[in-house]
C-alpha cells in the first residue's frame, strides 16, 4: 500500500465525513486517501475582521475532523497559503494519482478549480469533482428548451416532481453515501499538525455557534412560527449548511415529512445556487440591467447608522443590533432591513450585501445576493420596485409584544433613542421617483 500513488479528497465547504459524496467515491475508488484543506490566503485576506468567527469555527471543525480521520488510521494535512501553489508543493513532495472534490458554484471558486484541474492534468493527475452542497444542480432543473428557471415558483414545481420521477427510477436524490464506511482506505501517514489560527493571522472569536442538531418539534412547527423573530422558531443551521458540517440530503429527507414549508426553504437554496451558476455577473451586478440605473443615494453617514441600529426605526435597529451581536438575523428581520436600506436611504444594495457577507456567520453568496436583490427589486423573482415594507407594520403583525425589540434595542420608548432617520411617507414617495426614473432611463437606451 506504501508504493502506491496517494489520492486526495480536497475539504472545502464539506467539512464531514458522513454522507459526503466526493469523499465516498474517492475511498471507494482510490487507495491511500489522505485529506486535505487550505486556508486560501485569496479568500482570508479580503476579511476585514481578524477575529471572525468563521474562520474560528472553520479551525474548530477541521481539528474534530483530523481527530476523526486520526481514530480511522488516515491524515488530514492543513495547509495555508494560494492553493494552486499549495498543490504545486504537494506534488513535489507526494506522489499522488488522483484528487477528488465536490462541486463549488461560486465564480471565485469555479475559476480555482478549473485553473488547479488544468494543472494537475499537465502533472498526469485525475481531478474528480461531484454534487454535494445541493439536491439539484446547474441543468438537473432546467425548462423544457434546457433554459434555466429565473422564476422559483414553476422552479420548486420541476425540483419537487423531479424527485418524484427519480425515486421512482430508483435513484433517490437523498440517498446518502456511506463514506465513513471506507476505513481501510485511507492513507496510514501519521498525525499531522494543523496551523494555529495566529499562524494564519486570526484570533479567535467568542462568537456563539448554533448547534448543527435541533429539536424535530422545532421543525414541525416551522411553518406557524418561522415569522417572529422574538421565539426560536427557526433551525439557525444556516452555518452548518454554508461549511457542510451537515448533510444537504439528510436534512431535506426529513424535511419532507417534517415541514414542507421548511424543505421549500431549501429549495429556494438550490434555486439561488442555480441562479449563481447560470448567471455569475449578478455577484456585481443586477439580475435585471435596468435596475443598474437607479440613481442611489449612498449617503455614508446614514449607512452607518443603518450598520450600528441606529435609524430610529425599532425592527430594523433590532436586527442590525442582533447581526452584530450573534452573527445572526432573522430572515424576517433581513427582509425588512434589507427593503429599508435600498428603499427608504436609497442605498445601493450591493453596500448592505457586502455587509451581510462581512456579519452573517451563515454567509453564503448565492443566497446572500438573491435575497438582496429580491429586496432591491433587481433580482430574479424579485419584490417589485413598489413593494415598500412599512417597518412599523411589519413590527406590529410580527413582533406585536415588542419581545425582539425590547431584547436588542432596551433604550426604546426613552430618550436616548433616536429619532427615525427618515420619514416612511416622505422617503417611500421619494422611493418610487427614483426608481421610475432610472427604469425609464433604461427603457429610453433601448
Amino acid at each position: 500500500m506504501e508504493n502506491k500513488k496517494l489520492t486526495v479528497f480536497w475539504f472545502r465547504r464539506d467539512l464531514r465525513l458522513n454522507d459526503n459524496c466526493g469523499l465516498y467515491h474517492a475511498l471507494k475508488q482510490g487507495e491511500n486517501v489522505v485529506g486535505l484543506f487550505i486556508f486560501d490566503t485569496n479568500i482570508l485576506d479580503k476579511l476585514d475582521d481578524r477575529d471572525d468567527p468563521r474562520v474560528t469555527f472553520i479551525h474548530d471543525q477541521l481539528n474534530s475532523l483530523k481527530l476523526s480521520i486520526e481514530d480511522r488510521g488516515g491524515s488530514l494535512w492543513v495547509k495555508h497559503g494560494i492553493p494552486l501553489e499549495v498543490w504545486k508543493s504537494l506534488i513535489d513532495t507526494n506522489e499522488i494519482g488522483s484528487v477528488y472534490i465536490n462541486h463549488d458554484y461560486e465564480p471565485y471558486a469555479v475559476g480555482r478549480d478549473q485553473g488547479i484541474a488544468e494543472f494537475l492534468k499537465t502533472k498526469g493527475i485525475s481531478f474528480f469533482s461531484f454534487k454535494d452542497h445541493v439536491i439539484y444542480e446547474k441543468d438537473e432543473v432546467v425548462k423544457a428548451d434546457h433554459k434555466p428557471y429565473t422564476v422559483y415558483t414553476p422552479y420548486a414545481k420541476v425540483w419537487r416532481a423531479r424527485v418524484n420521477i427519480d425515486e421512482d427510477k430508483g435513484r433517490s436524490p437523498f440517498q446518502s453515501f456511506a463514506s465513513e464506511s471506507f476505513v481501510n482506505e485511507w492513507f496510514r501517514g501519521g498525525k499531522s499538525n494543523i496551523p494555529g489560527l495566529d499562524k494564519i493571522g486570526f484570533q479567535r472569536s467568542a462568537l456563539h455557534i448554533p448547534p448543527k442538531e435541533v429539536p424535530k418539534s422545532l421543525i414541525r412547527s416551522y411553518s406557524e412560527n418561522r415569522d417572529l423573530p422574538g421565539i426560536q422558531g427557526t433551525s439557525r443551521l444556516g452555518i452548518h449548511f454554508r461549511f457542510g458540517t451537515i448533510s444537504i440530503r439528510e436534512k431535506a429527507n426529513a424535511a419532507r415529512l417534517l415541514s414542507p414549508v421548511y424543505l421549500n426553504e431549501l429549495i429556494w437554496r438550490d434555486f439561488y445556487a442555480s441562479i449563481l451558476y447560470h448567471f455569475p455577473q449578478v455577484e456585481s451586478r443586477a439580475f435585471k440591467p435596468a435596475y443598474d440605473n437607479i440613481l442611489w443615494r449612498n449617503n455614508e453617514e446614514e449607512f452607518k447608522r443603518w450598520c450600528a441600529g441606529q435609524t430610529g426605526y425599532p425592527i430594523v435597529d433590532a436586527g442590525m443590533r442582533e447581526l452584530m451581536n450573534t452573527g445572526f438575523m432573522h430572515n424576517r428581520v433581513r427582509m425588512i432591513v434589507a427593503s429599508f436600506l435600498t428603499k427608504h436611504l436609497l442605498i445601493d444594495w450591493r453596500w448592505g450585501e457586502a455587509w451581510f457577507a462581512r456579519k452573517l456567520l451563515d454567509f453564503d453568496l448565492a443566497s446572500n445576493n438573491g435575497g438582496w436583490q429580491w429586496a432591491a427589486g433587481s433580482g430574479t423573482d424579485a419584490a417589485p420596485y413598489f413593494r415598500i415594507f412599512n417597518p412599523t407594520t411589519q413590527q406590529e403583525k410580527f413582533d406585536p409584544a415588542l419581545t425582539y425589540v425590547k431584547k436588542w434595542v432596551p433604550e426604546y420608548n426613552t430618550a436616548q433613542y433616536p429619532k427615525p432617520i427618515v420619514d416612511h411617507k416622505e422617503a417611500r414617495e421619494r422611493c418610487l421617483n427614483t426608481y421610475k426614473k432610472g427604469l425609464a432611463f433604461h427603457s429610453n437606451q433601448e
